[in-house]
């Protein structure tokens, strides 16, 4: 059987993380004194490394460490308030469900931590899904193609059985720097404007358009 490898970006692209994260980074920078970031600006940094993405936003704030610390810390305070909520995208679990029932191999490629990930599985029931998950803890982050390149290696797949999909430019970038089909998704943090700048080769707008898509992908390697 012809392998074929759906590689998912996890925030913007399965679970709908925008609020959780603005408000986790607005409070980040004002317990600092620090003006906080615009959601725009916020939205462009998501799905890197958390440093890279603190960095990416304060540029002259020399203390990047603290910044993470305290942005972790208000991340895990937001998630502990009473209206919490961190849905899934309408379509995502049973988009995952039938790619495994369908033989897919299914990876995770992600700028969230492995203690991220797992309190998203606590929420969301999606853990069985995935044969190899890889984040910002393991390696070099997006746009590098290290996480991309470590799924296939871990399954078995090579570049032309290999997709992505992510919703933001560096997963984009990560994809085709990694020599795989890039599917982008226009319900997270990029535009489809930018998804199309940074290479996608489709954008899609809802699940049912991108489940034919890789129906169409799965059909080709055959």
């Amino acid at each position: 059987m012809t392998l074929k490898l759906a590689i998912w970006d996890m925030d913007g692209t399965i679970v709908d993380s925008r609020e959780v994260i603005q408000t986790a980074m607005v409070r980040c920078f004002e317990s600092l004194g620090l003006a906080p970031p615009s959601y725009d600006d916020t939205r462009k940094v998501v799905g890197l490394g958390l440093a890279e993405a603190v960095q990416t936003l304060a540029p002259d704030y020399d203390d990047i460490p603290t910044l993470v610390a305290n942005y972790k810390q208000a991340f895990l305070a937001r998630r502990s308030d009473p209206d919490f909520k961190e849905p899934l995208f309408h379509g995502a679990a049973e988009t995952l469900h039938r790619l495994a029932e369908d033989g897919w191999l299914i990876a995770m490629a992600t700028g969230k931590s492995h203690r991220g990930i797992r309190a998203i599985f606590e929420m969301h029931p999606l853990e069985q899904y995935f044969d190899t998950i890889w984040c910002a803890d393991d390696g070099p982050g997006k746009p590098h193609p290290f996480m991309c390149e470590e799924a296939m290696k871990a399954v078995g797949a090579e570049p032309h059985q290999s997709l992505i999909i992510g919703d933001a430019v560096h997963d984009m970038r990560m994809g085709r720097n990694a020599g795989i089909h890039t599917l982008g998704v226009s319900w997270g943090f990029g535009t489809t404007e930018e998804l199309a700048a940074s290479g996608a080769h489709e954008i899609h707008h809802d699940y049912t358009s991108l489940n034919t898509s890789l129906n169409a992908f799965a059909a080709r390697m055959k």
